[in-house]
């Protein structure tokens, strides 16, 4: 039965899945001056969480933000799942990745806005952790007075919260605007777990992408209104606005590709949803190449971004059939994905950057992938996120190189202000 599923579903991938883009590459990877990164081998510069690295500049330190926002949303709602299917393994580990989200976001504002606004911070952001892994095992246990309770713990939070950030913003950012940010955010945790828990997998996978891309776009308007004026400036520049949007869209391939080859490598029931996702961001991916690049090379980038979503599938419905064969086949595919995705990078992009560097980046990319995969099999859950992310991490670092060559590649074509870009504008026409 595992078998004949996977067999049924691969060409249903592919079918949606026919846009796909290809990611990045690190600043070395470019074939023009090139910044203090690490070379494409992918896993090696890879390595480190979000919290290690400081912050350089302001934009950068928004995209930061905007990083850690995006991930604290899926963690939560992965640790929600795991405690209402009673994992209590994936719990643990789920909890430790969230602890250490928690503590990269009090970092960086510690790095901004100084040790006093930290300290006020790092607790209420940990309390409303607590109360959602609250609401879930209340979901789990059925217990209609603790989800009433924990609901009520959490909108006391999200007021407090939305004090905390508005008092920081010196009134920039009304309060009742960040509470009903915040009240989304809390929205699409809880509504992803209810319909997880009713088996509602379509609903509860497309809540899961939109929370991650509403507490992404949040990391933007915090920034805005957090920083200082001159640094807020840079924030409205195409290129920087090009990397934001290009690592929106990489991580959260990242986070979906995980996602829907955990379902895989456990025959699980959200399989199907979760393919469903990882399509709807390769057609945003495609959609943004045809925005840069044209229709052409957004047909040339869907099919080979396409193949490798395929590929990544199978490798992980060849892991749950114990099927080495078929491993074997998906890491050769993948190998020539990479090589394929490499040259079309370099082209479109004019020799900025190196097929063969760009080859090695994304064969980085596609083994921790791999990895994860075989590591959440062996239900060895601490190093399933450990590889998790780090190859979140990745994506940043390939958006990065990739917005500064794509940008460099058609900057007279790049839109200005916030009215022509609309903060989606590589998304347009997606969904």
């Amino acid at each position: 039965m595992r078998r004949f599923r996977f067999r049924h579903a691969l060409p249903v991938l592919l079918g949606f899945a026919l846009l796909a883009i290809g990611p990045s590459t690190h600043a070395s990877l470019a074939a023009g001056p090139s910044r203090a990164v690490h070379p494409a081998a992918g896993l090696s510069h890879a390595a480190g969480p979000l919290v290690a690295a400081a912050p350089v500049s302001a934009p950068d330190s928004a995209v930061r933000l905007q990083a850690l926002l995006g991930q604290h949303a899926v963690l939560a709602a992965d640790l929600m799942r795991s405690r209402i299917r009673g994992d209590n393994d994936f719990v643990q580990a789920a909890n430790a990745a969230l602890g250490q989200n928690t503590d990269a976001m009090t970092t960086l504002v510690r790095q901004l806005f100084g040790t006093g606004v930290a300290g006020r911070f790092g607790p209420l952001w940990s309390e409303h952790v607590v109360e959602l892994v609250a609401y879930a095992s209340a979901v789990a246990d059925q217990d209609e007075a603790a989800k009433a309770h924990a609901n009520q713990r959490l909108a006391e939070y999200e007021e407090q919260l939305s004090q905390f950030f508005a008092g920081a913003s010196h009134g920039r950012l009304p309060v009742r605007a960040v509470r009903q940010a915040l009240d989304m955010h809390l929205h699409h945790l809880i509504s992803q777990a209810d319909a997880y828990a009713a088996h509602d997998y379509q609903l509860a996978d497309r809540t899961y992408r939109e929370g991650y891309e509403q507490m992404y776009d949040l990391g933007r308007t915090l920034a805005d209104g957090l920083l200082p004026a001159g640094a807020r400036d840079a924030l409205r520049e195409p290129l920087w606005r090009l990397r934001s949007q290009l690592g929106r869209l990489i991580a959260e391939h990242v986070v979906l590709a995980e996602d829907v080859t955990r379902a895989a490598v456990t025959n699980t029931p959200d399989f199907d949803a979760a393919g469903r996702q990882i399509n709807a961001n390769t057609r945003d991916l495609t959609a943004a190449m045809d925005t840069l690049f044209g229709a052409t090379t957004a047909r040339r980038f869907q099919q080979v971004w396409g193949f490798h979503v395929e590929q990544l599938v199978g490798y992980a419905a060849s892991t749950a059939g114990r099927d080495e064969t078929g491993r074997d086949r998906a890491r050769a595919r993948l190998h020539d994905y990479e090589q394929q995705l490499g040259t079309l990078l370099s082209d479109v992009t004019g020799k900025r950057m190196d097929a063969v560097k760009l080859a090695a980046a994304f064969r980085g990319h596609d083994e921790m992938l791999l990895r994860h995969a075989d590591a959440y099999a062996a239900r060895d859950y601490v190093t399933a996120h450990e590889l998790a992310q780090q190859t979140y991490q990745h994506g940043f670092a390939m958006a990065r190189d990739l917005a500064d060559a794509f940008g460099a590649t058609v900057a007279g074509r790049l839109p200005v202000g916030g009215a022509q870009t609309g903060y989606g504008w590589l998304a347009a026409g997606s969904r």
